[in-house]
């Protein structure tokens, strides 16, 4: 992108205002192109579908999940004083709040052109900040389009009908001429930092489904409280309801700016995630195509990741 080419719009965003964006923020689901096709509200519209320009759709999904600069660290802490904390899993900040800067998330989406990946987890800052704290916004968005891996030559694969989609959610999820940006979380490595976490502040875990301590773990009495033991059961619901709040997080973000732009759509979980992942079992729906396992014991499959 080129500073001269840019739309007069792309200056307009950067003023629109934050109580103007949170008191008009509603879920606007009917577009240009769109039909409902039954029901009360049937209709259809006039005009061709319009998908939308390379500069919008990075504007949207950069709000969903780009770096913002650097993380700013957290002190405070007493057993580290006065020192930083060492939490965070990334250098880098992001448009959206993780657990002690944790940020274990990736921003996939998908439009008529393929699937998409947003991979900046692990990136140091897309730009540097100037004296007054302010970013340039087209810097973010050179950075971040950098960081967009293509995976994909269409659509995500995923049907627009129950069950993979929610009944009021099928005239329109994943259609023609639609963004549907999919933040997805990384569990398992959330959990992982926040074990670190705990073992920083003097914390451990107990195996409270076994009844019983971690096997060895009073070996580390010089350097913990071993007593100060947490519940895995709440160690793991902790960590699953701090990444859901993350991905919210950066879903709101999306929609804010959605509104700044003038844009319909809204943020949704009307999908079904597995087959979103591509763990729904049918092998005709391969979603984001997700590698996943299945046993006996567990009641849905459980999704790790795209292969290498």
């Amino acid at each position: 992108m080129r500073r001269k080419v840019l739309p007069e719009g792309f200056k307009e965003i950067s003023n629109f205002g934050l109580v103007d964006a949170i008191l008009g923020r509603r879920s606007r689901r009917f577009f240009k192109g769109a039909e409902i096709p039954d029901g009360v509200f049937a209709y259809k519209s006039k005009h061709a579908v319009v998908p939308l320009s390379e500069l919008e759709k990075l504007l949207v999904v950069s709000a969903c999940g780009s770096n913002t600069s650097w993380h700013h660290m957290i002190y405070r802490g007493e057993r580290y004083a006065p020192y930083l904390s060492n939490y965070s899993g990334a250098a880098g900040g992001r448009s959206f709040p993780s657990a002690a800067g944790f940020h274990t998330s990736k921003t996939f989406f998908t439009d008529d052109e393929g699937v998409y990946v947003l991979d900046d987890r692990d990136a140091p800052a897309f730009g540097e900040r100037g004296p007054d704290g302010s970013l340039d916004l087209q810097t973010i968005l050179n950075e971040a389009g950098k960081r967009i891996r293509k995976l994909k030559n269409s659509r995500l694969d995923l049907p627009a009908e129950v069950p993979f989609t929610e009944a009021h959610n099928t005239w329109v999820a994943n259609h023609t001429g639609t963004l549907l940006v999919i933040p997805v979380g990384d569990v398992a490595q959330h959990t992982l930092l926040g074990l670190c976490y705990l073992l920083q502040n003097g914390s451990v875990i107990t195996d409270d489904i076994n009844k019983r301590s971690i096997p060895g773990i009073e070996r580390f009495g010089g350097i913990v409280d071993v007593k100060n033991a947490w519940p895995l059961s709440l160690v793991e619901q902790l960590c699953l309801n701090e990444v859901t709040v993350e991905l919210s997080c950066s879903c709101y973000a999306g929609a804010l700016m959605l509104q700044a732009m003038g844009l319909g759509g809204w943020m949704f979980d009307g999908l079904d995630s597995f087959a979103v992942l591509g763990a729904s079992g049918d092998p005709k729906i391969s979603g984001l195509g997700f590698r996943y396992d299945i046993d006996k014991r567990w009641p849905y499959a459980n999704p790790t990741g795209l292969p290498e």
